[in-house]
């Protein structure tokens, strides 16, 4: 019987504490199981644990004389070790994924540089990571792993979609927002859905489920909020790509090196160009119907390869060597 290994996380995104079948969707497998690992978010004795964008608290002032004099305390330090839950010190991997944006970079370089004190291996899509690399995939159908990998393409209606919200806490978010401005203010068809979207936008509403506002299109907009390295790709593409949708992609240069060429299309910029572009392309099913053996191909790297419980998978393997 193999010897099967443990991987548990911890996460500072908002829920993930609590989800004992994170990651379990993307397995053929029952209860997290991926070749030589089981997923097991939870686990309080886990063999690997994962730190997935976990954001390391900020250390305390030190207290002047004045505070002490006054016996004013500062919060007690948060001891990183008491949520290792004993796992040594090779076996910690720590993945950050989201973007270098301006506002958070130093917030991301504390992070890898407490990261490096308490994980083997210490990695994000940034130059300035100790370790520069591709975020592996996960994505966010609820779809099981096994009717993803055998489903024929579903029946395509409606020309585009694109799946975004109204965040703005960015000038990368704000860019986006003027671009869908100016996308709607164009004559060219598509179907918004989204969460807090601005009052000004022509929205379709919130999606429970991001696959109905996929599935039936054939292209789908698929806009990072960074396109400025070599190595930041996000679920953006990964989710059209496995519903089956020829993304129009503006985004940096990493996905041409994880994906097979023709599996997507490149939006050349946010602008009048860019909206020129999506007139074109989306004015007929016919970029779509020559990229279907292309996006098939892609399908099966990002569900076999690229999916983050097989790099996890590849990680623990090194261990037995």
């Amino acid at each position: 019987m193999m010897d099967r290994k443990t991987v548990g996380m911890i996460s500072s995104y908002r829920g993930l504490d609590k989800r004992a079948d994170w990651l379990w969707q993307q397995t053929p497998n029952q209860l997290g199981i991926w070749d030589n690992i089981q997923m097991q978010a939870l686990a309080s004795k886990p063999d690997f644990l994962l730190m997935y964008q976990f954001d390391f608290p900020e250390l305390p002032q030190q207290q002047s004389w004045w505070e002490k004099l006054s016996q004013k305390r500062q919060k007690p330090e948060f001891d990183v070790n008491s949520i290792l839950k004993g796992v040594p010190q090779e076996r910690v991997i720590y993945l950050l994924r989201e973007p270098p944006l301006t506002e958070v970079v130093e917030r991301n370089k504390r992070n890898y540089l407490e990261a490096q004190k308490y994980c083997g291996y210490t990695s994000g899509p940034d130059d300035f990571a100790p370790t520069p690399d591709y975020m592996p995939a996960i994505w966010y159908h609820t779809n099981s792993f096994r009717e993803l990998n055998e489903m024929p393409p579903p029946e395509k209606v409606s020309p585009c979609s694109w799946i975004t919200s109204g965040i703005s806490r960015t000038a990368n978010h704000r860019q986006r927002l003027d671009f869908l401005q100016s996308l709607q203010s164009s004559d060219i068809k598509f179907d918004l859905y989204g969460r807090d979207l601005p009052t000004w936008a022509t929205k379709s509403g919130e999606l429970g489920n991001k696959w109905h506002g996929m599935a039936p299109y054939y292209y789908n907009l698929a806009i990072e909020n960074y396109a400025e390295n070599n190595w930041y790709v996000s679920e953006k593409l990964w989710d059209a790509l496995l519903a089956w949708c020829l993304p129009i992609y503006y985004g940096g240069p990493a996905a041409d090196k994880l994906l097979p060429s023709g599996s997507f299309l490149r939006l050349p910029s946010l602008d009048a160009k860019g909206i020129a572009y999506i007139q074109e392309v989306t004015a007929t099913p016919d970029a779509w119907y020559a990229a279907k053996d292309a996006i098939a191909e892609a399908r099966q790297i990002i569900l076999h390869q690229l999916n983050l419980l097989n790099w996890l998978s590849e990680f623990v393997a090194k261990f037995s060597c």
